[in-house]
């Protein structure tokens, strides 16, 4: 209970650095559903957003509840983009991707003027690697992309729903990667966007501005 508390409290607090007209995207998670709640609110005493969604399932959410969408193509700019994050070391780099919407959350991200990431405390860490980096792959050769992460020492694992492979938004896979340390992050995400069938992968390197974190009763702010 007191993790859901603070994915709550966290998710919440988000909310308030919306303004009204702005374009705002709308990221995808546990924690994010909170703000698109509480943004619902403000809607509905008057303001008025547009928001860019970063999966199927916002979409359904944020639509059913009210919120105005519009497709990342008919915006010049994201005023703001709130989204969660699978865990994030000190120096405010993530690792994204757990729940499939990798591709569509990295496209709005940096296609945004600002983002801020809700997580409770759990996701902090001092260094990233305690989950696996999921990579979304084209069906087309993905054994290929699959045989040459596993050569580098990976330890990649194709992702199954039901026992057939996971299905992004995009009809993509992802192989969640286990490697032995990620002392580099960075190095090893501008590697990986070099494998031909590779769609994207989820180290997210000096994309989050700020990082609202739920702690037991309250919501600290951590600044890139």
């Amino acid at each position: 209970m007191c993790r859901i508390k603070e994915k709550q409290q966290a998710g919440e607090k988000a909310a308030e650095y919306v303004r009204d007209g702005m374009v705002v995207g709308l990221g995808t998670g546990s924690t994010v559903f909170y703000t698109i709640r509480k943004i619902v609110e403000l809607v509905k005493n008057g303001m008025k957003i547009q928001g860019v969604s970063t999966s199927k399932s916002t979409t359904e959410l944020a639509g059913s509840l009210g919120i105005e969408l519009v497709s990342i193509n008919d915006v010049e700019t994201i005023d703001l983009t709130i989204d969660g994050a699978d865990e994030i070391d000190q120096k405010l780099n993530g690792i994204k991707g757990g729940g499939g919407a990798l591709f569509f959350e990295k496209v709005v991200a940096y296609a945004s003027a600002k983002v801020i990431w809700v997580v409770d405390a759990g996701k902090m860490a001092p260094k990233l690697g305690g989950v696996p980096v999921p990579v979304e792959v084209s069906p087309f050769g993905y054994r290929q992309v699959y045989k040459r992460l596993s050569v580098e020492g990976l330890n990649p694992v194709m992702r199954l729903e039901s026992g057939q492979p996971f299905r992004t938004d995009s009809d993509h896979y992802i192989l969640d990667l286990y490697p032995d340390n990620l002392d580099h992050p960075g190095e090893l995400g501008a590697w990986l966007k070099e494998i031909p069938g590779v769609i994207e992968h989820g180290l997210f390197i000096d994309c989050a501005a700020e990082v609202l974190v739920g702690r037991g009763d309250s919501v600290v702010s951590v600044l890139r």
